[in-house]
């Protein structure tokens, strides 16, 4: 008696069949929430590799760095959308650079960059943020803003490198300047190797801190 084999579907290299539509995600609502531009809306298509700091969040940061970051430069280091350092121009940085790797997400923060009318002070870096830190970027003179809001698993499959990369940056930063590191429970920010203290705020499932250079 024959028997009858049943057929495989044929698979897409990333395991999907062929014949299945791969899942959208909706656009989720993305807003600038403070400052001058308070109000416009961000691009954001809900890609899961791009994790924009929560509304509430955004603002208790910007609460912390209160008025300094008036006449800052904003660098926003694993860009994704962009938000926090267009928030920091709409609350009076001076500038931006923001870095981001993945193609398409780099796209979308130009895209938002140039709906704000803000090409002229910003500059969208296409590029892996540990390589480009290491190549010595050209950045101005003017004190920093920094944003390091990397996937929270970098500081766990990763930690090496975003320690080395937050010293690198603390120590190239001009006086002044101020950091904010974003991460989650799992990393103790007690065990960095920066002598400075920084101040460390819970907004779970963040744990922010901000560090002020003198």
């Amino acid at each position: 008696m024959p028997t009858h084999r049943r057929r495989r579907r044929p698979v897409l290299n990333d395991g999907r069949p062929k014949n299945e539509r791969p899942v959208r995600v909706k656009s989720v609502g993305l807003r600038i929430i403070g400052g001058r531009l308070r109000g416009s809306k961000l691009q954001y298509g809900g890609d899961r590799r791009v994790r924009p700091m929560k509304d509430r969040t955004r603002e208790a940061v910007f609460n912390l760095v209160g008025p300094a970051v008036k006449g800052k430069y904003a660098v926003d280091l694993f860009g994704g959308t962009g938000a926090i350092g267009l928030e920091a121009i709409s609350r009076g940085a001076v500038g931006a650079t923001f870095v981001e790797r993945h193609h398409p997400t780099a796209h979308v923060l130009q895209k938002n960059v140039a709906a704000l009318e803000l090409t002229s002070i910003c500059e969208v870096v296409e590029a892996d943020t540990f390589l480009w830190f290491k190549r010595g970027p050209s950045l101005p003179e003017t004190p920093w803003v920094v944003f390091v809001c990397p996937p929270y698993d970098f500081f766990i499959e990763r930690t090496a490198q975003m320690l080395e990369l937050i010293e690198q940056i603390w120590e190239q930063a001009p006086p002044e300047s101020v950091m904010v590191v974003e991460a989650d429970d799992r990393f103790e920010f007690r065990d960095w190797p920066l002598t400075a203290e920084g101040d460390t705020r819970v907004y779970a499932p963040a744990v922010v801190n901000l560090l002020r250079k003198k």
